[in-house]
């Protein structure tokens, strides 16, 4: 087992990280930006090191900075959390050949599996479904003939993408030509390369991922799956597990497609594969994420199994210390993004100090997050601030535990998506898991049947 590990990302999952390294055993070395000096994973840390100014590209981005503080801190590891550089194949490269062990995949899988085009490629060659569609699509040209190929709607998608960027929907020739050069920019600006492919787009599908988690020694097991429906601009918002409206059959054949997929690339450390899901239960592979996932609590809670600790006994050399059929999954859990957004304002990012902060509590209910009294939410990152995750023998009681939980919180006087996520928990059609990734467009143009259950 290491004695040291540097983390290099920030904000709650920095946390989640460092709690899951003291109850290992762990020294842990935290990096920071100008803006995050009094950010909470830089107090809990046994060590923190500055690497840059504020804006990612000169901080979590900036590979040398965070090599030279691994070396200066004499770690033995990094774990890279989810962003920045999780799926950075260059990085986890340049930490093997400073002897640094990468608590992630191999490199190899995450540049085959983070190049979205030739993972599909690598899933359609072992026999696997795939929505239809291409291969990089170089030309506006190529995409006008493609899209008439595979048949309107269809999706625009970055060959390097993430977050829901670079990811355009268009349903006719015209739209297909303003979305194709959008979403091209949108690629270049945010990974540094343009190049997009096209895909059927599936009309008001489920998403559904499967975690995985594989040694070093070829083990590999599923831990279920999460639904992932309640979604942005394809960036999630609600996260649960198990899926309100999966069969036994499907979750079985789901997992065993996602192991199938993680041994033809040779996985290793935790991973999830993404389908989408139609109302007949056909699903079809989206792609693999090579890195913890923001909702992988909703996993923990109902398998009893600590991902961020496996990844880093993983790393260390040790074996899974179960087979699939010592999986079990218990109860049902949801999670909440808490975003610095306002809702009632097109999402508009808020940062700001944060004044009052009363985190929820009692049975069922998990926080995580790096908020406290006087933080000053920056300008510069990504606005998530925290999460809600709650449990309940039965999903109702998930729920009620979850409705609690945000009528509880407190976050002032910035802006936050809690009302939206209570009232999405008060509308029937949630409540009653009838959910899919148009949900939350229905919801807010008003097109979703019946008032909210219980007023919010």
């Amino acid at each position: 087992m290491f004695n040291r590990i540097l983390i290099a990302n920030r904000g709650e999952v920095a946390v989640r990280v460092i709690r899951a390294c003291r109850e290992l055993g762990i020294e842990t070395v935290a990096v920071y930006s100008k803006a995050d000096k009094d950010s909470l994973h830089v107090k809990l840390a046994h060590e923190a090191i500055c690497i840059g100014n504020s804006p990612s590209s000169e901080s979590y981005l900036n590979i040398p900075a965070i090599i030279s503080a691994a070396e200066i801190a004499d770690v033995e590891a990094i774990h890279p959390g989810y962003g920045f550089l999780a799926e950075n194949a260059h990085f986890a490269e340049i930490c093997d050949s400073c002897q640094i062990k990468f608590i992630g995949p191999k490199p190899e899988s995450i540049r085959l599996m983070g190049d979205k085009a030739m993972a599909r490629q690598t899933v359609s060659k072992a026999g696997l479904a795939i929505i239809p569609g291409t291969d990089v699509v170089p030309e506006q040209e190529d995409a006008l003939r493609s899209a008439k190929k595979i048949g309107y709607p269809v999706i625009i998608k970055a060959k390097l993408g993430g977050g829901g960027k670079g990811m355009k929907v268009a349903h006719n020739d015209g739209k297909l030509v303003s979305a194709f050069l959008t979403a091209r920019a949108e690629a270049e600006a945010a990974f540094g390369n343009g190049d997009v492919y096209i895909e059927k787009y599936i009309d008001e599908p489920r998403h559904i991922e499967i975690q995985i988690l594989a040694d070093q020694a070829g083990n590999m097991v599923y831990l279920g799956e999460r639904d992932c429906s309640i979604q942005r601009r394809h960036q999630k918002l609600i996260e649960e597990a198990p899926s309100p409206s999966l069969s036994k059959k499907a979750r079985k054949k789901m997992g065993e497609t996602a192991v199938k997929i993680g041994k033809a690339v040779k996985y290793e450390n935790a991973g999830t594969v993404e389908f989408l899901v139609d109302q007949n239960e056909n699903f079809y592979f989206m792609e693999m994420n090579t890195r913890l996932q923001v909702e992988h609590p909703v996993t923990e809670m109902i398998t009893g199994i600590d991902i961020v600790k496996e990844q880093i006994r993983i790393a260390s050399g040790e074996k899974l210390g179960y087979s699939q059929e010592d999986v079990h999954f218990r109860g049902a859990a949801i999670e909440c993004r808490i975003n610095a957004e306002d809702p009632a304002n097109h999402f508009m990012p808020s940062p700001g100090k944060v004044e009052t902060y009363v985190p929820p509590g009692g049975p069922g209910v998990r926080v995580d997050s790096h908020m406290y009294p006087g933080y000053v939410i920056p300008p510069f990152y990504d606005s998530m601030i925290g999460k809600v995750i709650t449990y309940g023998h039965h999903r109702h009681q998930a729920i009620a535990a979850m409705i609690r939980a945000l009528s509880e919180m407190q976050i002032g006087p910035v802006k936050t998506t809690i009302p939206l996520q209570l009232r999405i928990m008060n509308r029937p059609n949630f409540q009653k898991g009838r959910v899919n990734t148009g949900f939350i467009d229905k919801l807010l143009s008003g097109q979703l049947p019946g008032p909210d259950k219980i007023s919010s």
